[in-house]
């Protein structure tokens, strides 16, 4: 819902970090490997109640995400840069719930699999309607620099690491914020595909 708004400082923030780790020959995809395992293994320490140092991780999982985009902007933007970064996204999304799941079963494993399961619908209408829009050969003025088409919602990415944020701050809330999350990405979801039904009509 916000991400749009932070882009701009988004890019005053990571630009110059950017243009030091292209000065050390780090390119795009090395960040985004490296991000991705720093992120599982912030889950990894939440499955064993480690709940700071799984924040640490997830800041610096998403450090990485905002990073190797300006790296490859700067160097040279590929299409397998691009499928690893939203693939490598929603392995992070889908697995660092988990580690609250593992780290108390009896209470998250319910709501931690509700939640997961509206991620993959609200996964599926955004790569669906990327895939359609670029068949289409449309472009989002709200994210231009993206490298699939960014069909934005209610749940974007600010959001769920914020809720990301206060599990680990919150951990013994975690089946609350678990259930209210559900419910914003289920109507993310349900108004992508209103979107999607709307614009990709006869």
């Amino acid at each position: 819902m916000i991400d749009a708004r932070l882009l701009p400082l988004q890019r005053a923030l990571m630009e110059p970090l950017a243009r030091g780790l292209v000065a050390r020959g780090i390119r795009a995809d090395q960040i985004t490997l490296t991000g991705c395992a720093v992120g599982l293994l912030a889950a990894l320490a939440a499955a064993f109640g480690l709940y700071w140092l799984a924040l640490i991780g997830l800041a610096l999982n998403r450090l990485a995400d905002g990073l190797d985009g300006p790296v490859a902007r700067m160097t040279e933007p590929t299409d397998r840069g691009a499928f690893l970064d939203i693939t490598l996204d929603f392995v992070f999304y889908a697995c660092f719930p988990l580690g609250f799941v593992l780290a108390d079963p009896a209470t998250n494993a319910v709501p931690g699999a509700v939640l997961v399961a509206t991620f993959i619908l609200t996964g599926t209408s955004f790569l669906a309607f990327s895939i359609i829009a670029e068949r289409r050969g449309m472009s989002s003025d709200a994210y231009p620099n993206k490298g699939i088409y960014y069909l934005g919602g209610l749940a974007e990415g600010a959001e769920t690491i914020a809720v990301f944020a206060a599990f680990c701050l919150f951990p013994s809330a975690f089946a609350v914020i678990a259930w209210v999350f559900a419910a914003i990405c289920l109507i993310t979801a349900v108004t992508r595909l209103a979107a999607g039904w709307a614009m990709f009509g006869p």
